[in-house]
């Protein structure tokens, strides 16, 4: 096995999830990191990363400066955005850069050295690594830190059910009246089973959707977090702690998160699905990760782990791209 060496830079733009995926993979390769945020401007913004014309220009000025020499030796890029420099970094550095993309980037895979994408993506090529869900640093060591984070859980009654609440996207309405059927359910569950609830909100909820919830739960063990206003967030509390889990069925993301875990995760479900994310929830539901929120039985279930093998793949074809290089006359 070769050593790495130079530094690798993490390209994102501010969403949370885009974050979280290449960050968990950098960490991975055990090398010198950097995390840009950069956000191209329009008309880049529009049509990235097919826009290449103009370079450094997509940038504001403040940002021109990260996105400069010296080059690194690896960058991973998640995201249409990041697509664009992971791209425009191939040419700048004569192929000495190892580039990786997560997500489709929408054009030809080739154009980078890596792209890792989820198989409801459909994406297909020599240089295309395959997850089942979306990369995360969910393992038995962060749900450890996790529990040592929120000593108080321990202490609330069990079943300690975790509802992981997202937001609405385009297909999906997460709703007032989402958010009064859901709060039936667990109401419900929680009647005929007792326990406790540990419900988080993200980002992307709405307050409609806490707000609707928040009278429904008032009397349940445990706690409703909405936001900085509550304190720390206890997301990775919750996922240490919980026996089951509830997800809302709009985020990749959060249900891969969930799936690494190891305890049952439900989903409640109004509408028919996009195709794009049905297709992910079928593949999740095909491997038995994924159940109907009325669903029966608490049994522990293999969690759903990909960010160490999808980086051992990347680190082999790092290796082998910078053996061709160290080759080359």
């Amino acid at each position: 096995m070769l050593t790495l060496h130079g530094e690798c830079w993490v390209i994102t733009d501010a969403a949370a999830g885009n974050q979280r995926q290449a960050l968990a993979l950098a960490e991975h390769l055990q090398l010198p990191r950097r995390h840009l945020l950069l956000e191209p401007r329009a008309p880049w913004s529009w049509l990235a990363p097919r826009l290449t014309v103009g370079g450094r220009l997509a940038l504001p000025p403040a940002q021109r400066a990260w996105f400069a020499p010296p080059w690194p030796a690896v960058a991973i890029g998640c995201g249409r955005a990041a697509a664009l420099f992971t791209r425009l970094l191939r040419p700048l550095t004569g192929g000495r850069c190892h580039t990786v993309q997560i997500l489709d980037p929408r054009l030809d895979p080739a154009l980078w050295d890596t792209v890792v994408a989820p198989r409801h993506d459909a994406l297909h090529g020599a240089n295309v690594l395959t997850t089942l869900g979306s990369l995360n640093t969910v393992d038995d060591e962060w749900l450890a830190d996790g529990r040592d984070a929120c000593p108080q859980f321990e202490e609330l009654p069990q079943p300690r059910v975790g509802v992981l609440l997202g937001g609405p996207r385009r297909g999906i309405a997460l709703d007032a009246d989402y958010a009064a059927a859901l709060g039936r359910h667990l109401l419900e569950r929680w009647r005929a089973e007792g326990g406790s609830l540990l419900v988080i909100g993200s980002r992307r909820t709405p307050a409609t959707l806490i707000e609707a919830l928040r009278p429904l739960l008032a009397d349940v063990p445990g706690l409703l977090w909405a936001g900085a206003d509550d304190g720390r967030n206890p997301f990775p509390g919750v996922l240490g702690w919980a026996d089951r889990l509830v997800v809302t069925p709009d985020s990749v993301n959060m249900l891969s998160e969930a799936c690494a875990v190891g305890c049952p995760v439900l989903t409640f479900i109004r509408a028919p699905l996009p195709p794009k994310i049905a297709r992910f929830h079928q593949t999740l539901r095909d491997a038995g990760l994924l159940h109907d929120i009325d669903a029966p039985g608490t049994a522990p279930q293999p969690p759903l782990r990909e960010t160490a093998r999808v980086a051992a793949l990347v680190r082999a074809r790092i290796e082998a791209s910078m053996a061709r290089v160290n080759l080359q006359p």
